[in-house]
């Protein structure tokens, strides 16, 4: 006799069971991640369109009447143009009778247009300081702007005074806004002005190292001569009147394109720049002015004359080489945070270029962004785009989750209400309640079991204790754990044991079927407690000959953990208040598999319990309403299930329910245009659940979200009080839940940390579905671990 020794080290080949299961694990991981990643790119938009908003990141302060003795006397008796050169400030005046128009805060898609309108229709140019973050909100805006031979300079990107921030800060303000605008406009530029600046004097000690460090970079501060205070909105003649430099001086005039309704300020830019063309001045740009003046200090230096506009330097021991505004169009290299043109003289042929290939000397101080600084900033002005598609969306359909969460409640404590009373009436109009005549003869208890040792004897002995008559008949699905033995050995009257190969629940319930004795069939799980009239209250609607099926009350009996506690909430405030309403309008979405009665010949007539879903009692239940049957709920009839003991177990089987549930509404999807009693349940049950259990699940970690963003972000005691509105509302319909079902109100104690944590996961777990389900996924029933701590109904607390 030969015999054979297997090799060393070889490990046993995984059986097929094992190999499906492996491939189950493999394709869920992705799709968890990706339901992750769904939930952070929401919260990344989010977080992108409130730092455009200023409310991430806002710091409002504004310094206001600082010292200002550590500031060189020449450079606040000096002109509005500022620039470093060698470590040396340098301040200029604009030219006698010659205008810089400047528009701070923009640009903006309502008021910027028509001041470029106006600008265009009068043959002027000006300059735009604008805010970075408006910039890559409407690059569109900006674009025309240059094309239309305007200048534009920095305004930093949120509108903060720098004088608060670090360098750190500084530094992303502008390389930001400058990466907006080259996403926008494909250009960067050398021009600054501060928020909150004005005329030079006004330059304090703790904004001069700001400029300081600004100049060195290589950027030109813009400061005022003629502040038009339109932002006062004094009215058009104001405007005009304040903006006008005094005996025909030079000046560059502030006025605005953004910060609220600019109607005046575009009605009095039209007469002001007409009023002034007539009283003999030119219009031109920071860069234009500065080109004058450069060509007029060059004459002065070979003639021996003085220009027209007015220089004064001061030392400031600082080094490096920041360029001159006005500077060529060097590399954008340093525009982010180095000096934008580099070491440049006066604007000549290397400066930027329009599309005749001629100098545009009003717009020398912007250079062409290349390289990595274009891609980065065409990226940013699309992320924007993006959040400012999404945030609007996202705010309609928090809208459409609010009402429909709000909608919900209403109806199930309206028809909940409605349906108690109905159930339980005892006396008044039509008398008392009932089914029709008293439900006696015998049913048939289906029991599937698959590896249920540490549950079956519990199942059994709580049926043994049955005031209906009934046959039990347990249906072993492949065990390997000696369920069918320990049946068997119990020894109970009218209990049947039929063995068959693994195939699935809803195998093993078909079995069932097909072998029960009698016209009514009671289904359970194999890890499920009655009450010993459970059975003959579930079994009293079939005095009614057009119910075809009845749900019964599940309960969670291993109530005593946390997540226990959650689920218990859960069970009494969702399923079973949602199964009133859902009584009432005649469209029960679901039979529980814990407890649920069937007539036999309905259940063969439908086609038996089918394995095209993973929610089999979904899908009979729909397939009922479809052939005309009516499927009540039985409050009376009550039952204890053990629910999931860990969070991965309860989000195994709740992953199946939510997938399941989707799988059996896209199975039934005909019944929308069907007639007669399935087009009743598509039209107003499939609406109803899909709302409700898929679309509201799935959008309402939006409420979340936004509460959260809200808190941190913009006002924390209003969110927080709009949390615990909500919060309350929800509070009311589990207590009268509870009413109902005569439950302890102690276990309310725990919904709000089932509002914090437990709906959490149920969001990730729908989301986890959705995505399956989108993506084809197909997954197999999974069976959970049980510990038969749920005995007797007596001994649940």
């Amino acid at each position: 006799m030969t015999s054979t020794t297997p090799s060393r080290g070889r490990r046993r080949a995984p059986t097929k069971m094992e190999r499906a299961a492996g491939k189950a694990a493999a394709l869920q991981k992705p799709r968890v991640i990706l339901a992750l990643l769904l939930l952070l790119g929401l919260t990344s938009v989010m977080l992108l369109d409130g730092y455009l908003r200023s409310e991430i990141g806002n710091d409002a302060r504004v310094r206001d009447g600082a010292a200002y003795d550590k500031v060189p006397q020449k450079i606040l008796d000096g002109g509005p143009l500022l620039t470093f050169t060698g470590g040396t400030a340098k301040t200029q005046s604009v030219p006698k009778k010659t205008i810089v128009l400047t528009f701070d805060d923009g640009p903006t898609p309502t008021w910027t247009p028509q001041i470029l309108e106006v600008l265009e229709d009068n043959g002027v140019e000006a300059t735009f300081f604008m805010v970075g973050s408006m910039v890559s909100r409407y690059p569109s805006v900006v674009k025309d702007l240059v094309d239309q031979g305007n200048e534009v300079g920095i305004h930093t990107f949120t509108h903060v005074d720098l004088s608060y921030q670090g360098t750190g800060r500084l530094q992303r303000e502008l390389k930001q806004t400058q990466l907006a605008l080259a996403g926008a406009a494909g250009i960067t530029t050398t021009l600054f002005r501060a928020p909150y600046s004005s005329e030079i004097n006004a330059v304090d000690n703790y904004s001069w190292p700001v400029y300081k460090e600004i100049g060195n970079l290589g950027y030109t501060s813009v400061f005022v001569d003629t502040d038009s205070d339109d932002w006062k909105k004094p009215g058009v003649s104001k405007i005009v009147q304040w903006a006008t430099p005094k005996n025909n001086k030079g000046a560059v005039v502030l006025m605005h394109d953004a910060g609220g309704d600019r109607s005046e300020t575009v009605k009095a830019l039209d007469m002001y720049i007409k009023k002034m063309k007539a009283k003999g001045y030119s219009f031109s740009t920071v860069s234009g002015a500065m080109a004058k003046l450069n060509r007029a200090a060059n004459g002065a230096g070979r003639t021996g004359t003085a220009g027209s506009g007015q220089a004064v330097e001061a030392g400031v021991g600082q080094t490096g080489a920041g360029a001159g505004a006005g500077a060529g169009a060097g590399t954008d290299t340093g525009a982010l945070g180095e000096q934008p043109g580099g070491t440049q003289s006066a604007p000549g042929p290397s400066s930027t270029h329009n599309s005749t290939n001629k100098v545009n000397v009003e717009q020398s101080g912007q250079q062409k962004a290349t390289g990595s600084t274009l891609y980065e900033g065409k990226a940013l002005v699309y992320a924007v785009a993006v959040a400012e598609w999404v945030l609007p969306l996202l705010s309609w359909l928090l809208l459409v989750v609010g009402i429909s969460v709000m909608g919900r409640f209403g109806m199930m404590l309206i028809l909940a209400r409605r349906h108690h009373r109905q159930r339980n009436r005892k006396r008044g109009k039509g008398g008392k309640f009932s089914w029709g005549p008293t439900v006696t003869g015998p049913v048939t208890v289906i029991v599937p079991a698959y590896n249920e040792k540490e549950c079956i004897a519990n199942t059994l002995h709580s049926l043994a204790q049955s005031t209906h008559p009934i046959e039990i008949i347990v249906v072993d699905d492949g065990s390997t754990d000696g369920t069918k033995e320990i049946a068997e050995s119990l020894g109970l009257p009218n209990v049947r044991v039929i063995r068959q190969e693994n195939a699935g629940k809803p195998a093993a319930l078909n079995n069932g079927v097909r072998n029960a004795s009698y016209d009514i069939v009671v289904m359970m799980d194999g890890d499920t407690v009655f009450e010993p009239d459970a059975v003959h209250q579930l079994v009293q609607p079939f005095a009614d000959p057009g119910i075809g099926a009845v749900a019964g009350n599940a309960k969670v009996g291993n109530r005593n953990t946390v997540i226990g506690a959650w689920q218990h909430i859960e069970y009494v405030m969702g399923f079973n208040l949602d199964r009133r309403m859902y009584d009432l309008l005649r469209c029960m979405p679901t039979i529980p598999g814990a407890i649920g009665a069937f007539r036999r010949d309905a259940v063969l007539e439908v086609g038996g319990m089918s394995e095209d879903t993973l929610a089999e009692d979904t899908d009979i239940t729909i397939a009922m309403h479809r052939a005309g049957w009516r499927v009540v709920y039985q409050e009376h009839a009550k039952a204890w299930t053990e629910a999931p003991s860990s969070l991965k177990q309860l989000w195994s089987q709740r992953y199946r329910w939510s997938y399941g549930t989707m799988q059996a509404l896209w199975k039934h999807r005909k019944s929308l245009t069907d007639k007669g009693p399935s087009g009743r349940f598509g039209r107003i049950g499939m609406p109803l659940v899909v709302i409700f259990q898929i679309i509201t699940p799935v959008l309402a970690p939006l409420i979340d979200v936004f509460t959260v963003y809200s808190m941190i972000f913009v006002d924390f005691w209003a969110s927080l009080l709009a949390w615990l509105a909500v919060l309350v509302v929800q509070l009311v319909c589990a207590a009268y839940a509870f009413r109902l079902d005569r439950e302890k109100y102690r276990y309310l104690a725990m919904l709000p940390l089932q509002q914090l944590a437990y709906r959490q996961m149920m969001y990730l777990v729908l989301i986890h579905s959705s995505v399956t389900a989108l993506t084809g996924g197909r997954l197999r029933w999974q069976k959970l671990k049980r510990t038969g701590e749920v005995g007797t109904p007596a001994g649940v607390s």
